[in-house]
């Protein structure tokens, strides 16, 4: 089997989808699962709707018309603002589009009237994180403009945090985005559909028995795919947090030095740090680096430590003292960022469930759609 590779249990991920589904709907919160971790494989996308999802959501056009062509059946939202160059794919691939400038809603507009469509809009907030949002003093302003636009239908309001810069969605936050969308409601006399109240960051939020408000819907990527809550890390209680892991092979193992010799000046990617002295170690190297994974977010196995790591070598060391023979494959458990890295590597094969492989082609979907 092809090495590296991403290992991907179908049946895990759709696990985790249920049980967070079912959980939440007890706080009167649906969920829609995010797939731009996974390139918008359709396969993944099919285990989070078999585990209750509502909807799909992606930041990249491109994953949602993979999604398409792929025959997955879902309404898809595309979760970041669109741009102005691709209005024309969002209105032909996305059901939803969550925004945050006018100029590009009339845009929006304009091609949904020019193929006859319907496209609904979702109003991002800004609420302490200071990544994408309408400032919450300028939101009626805009809902009035929104409302006016032909073929555009306001769907809802949504904020997002604890991405950029760690602001945690609390009590405070959700109720300000509860109460902005209830003065939509009274001021406009309309009635809004969706108040997503952010991801995979809210889960605590949610659980903690608190009154929820009017917040209706989350949208949870991480949270599915590796099981984990995202403020903290820790693991989800009921979820499978291996439901992707990474295998790599290994190309060296020999007794080498701790220490570097000669002058020392930065290394390929600008570090220079010295290690402490050692002496002699076992340092195994592995056939994937900096180009296909974030190292940081790399959990080895248990006794293995990783020492480093550039463009397309992966450096660790055991505590057992015995050469690592050439071809063994080692596995590793990944954070979110090691996961995005790795899915976007043309490098690291995706294997669901062990066995048969995911085979995207992302380019290639964008020349068809655009001919």
């Amino acid at each position: 089997m092809s090495l590296p590779r991403l290992e991907i249990d179908l049946e895990k991920i759709s696990h985790n989808a249920r049980t967070l589904v079912d959980r939440l709907a007890g706080h009167g919160i649906a969920v829609t699962g995010v797939t731009k971790a996974t390139l918008g494989s359709p396969e993944i996308a099919r285990a989070m709707l078999e585990g209750g999802v509502c909807d799909l959501g992606d930041a990249r056009i491109e994953n949602i018309e993979a999604m398409r062509l792929a025959h997955v059946q879902a309404r898809m939202s595309l979760i970041r603002s669109p741009m102005l160059s691709q209005a024309k794919r969002v209105v032909m691939s996305a059901d939803v589009s969550f925004n945050t400038e006018v100029d590009v809603v009339r845009r929006l507009s304009r091609e949904a009237c020019a193929m006859g469509r319907t496209h609904a809009v979702m109003l991002m907030v800004e609420l302490g994180d200071l990544r994408e949002g309408i400032m919450p003093a300028d939101l009626l302003a805009v809902v009035s403009e929104t409302l006016s636009l032909p073929n555009i239908v306001l769907k809802g309001i949504g904020t997002n945090l604890a991405c950029r810069s760690g602001a945690s969605p609390d009590d405070a936050n959700m109720r300000i985005l509860s109460e902005l969308a209830a003065s939509m409601e009274a001021t406009f006399d309309i009635s809004i559909e969706t108040v997503s109240g952010g991801n995979s960051a809210n889960l605590n939020w949610a659980f903690s028995g608190t009154d929820t408000g009017l917040v209706n819907d989350l949208r949870l990527g991480e949270s599915i795919l590796l099981g984990r809550e995202t403020l903290y890390r820790n693991p989800i209680d009921g979820l499978h947090t291996d439901a992707i892991s990474l295998v790599a092979e290994v190309i060296e193992s020999k007794l080498k030095p701790t220490m570097p010799t000669g002058n020392l000046a930065q290394s390929a990617f600008g570090q220079c740090s010295v290690p402490i002295n050692h002496g002699d170690i076992v340092q195994t190297i592995l056939a994937i680096g900096i180009q296909d994974i974030d190292p940081h977010g790399l959990r080895p196995p248990d006794g293995t430590e990783i020492l480093g790591c550039s463009s397309d070598h992966l450096i660790t060391t055991s505590s057992a003292v015995d050469i690592v023979p050439i071809g063994t494959e080692m596995t590793f458990q990944l954070d979110y960022s090691a996961l995005i890295r790795a899915m976007t590597s043309p490098f690291v094969t995706k294997s669901i469930n062990s066995a048969s492989q995911l085979d995207y082609q992302t380019p290639k979907i964008v020349e068809r759609l655009s001919a």
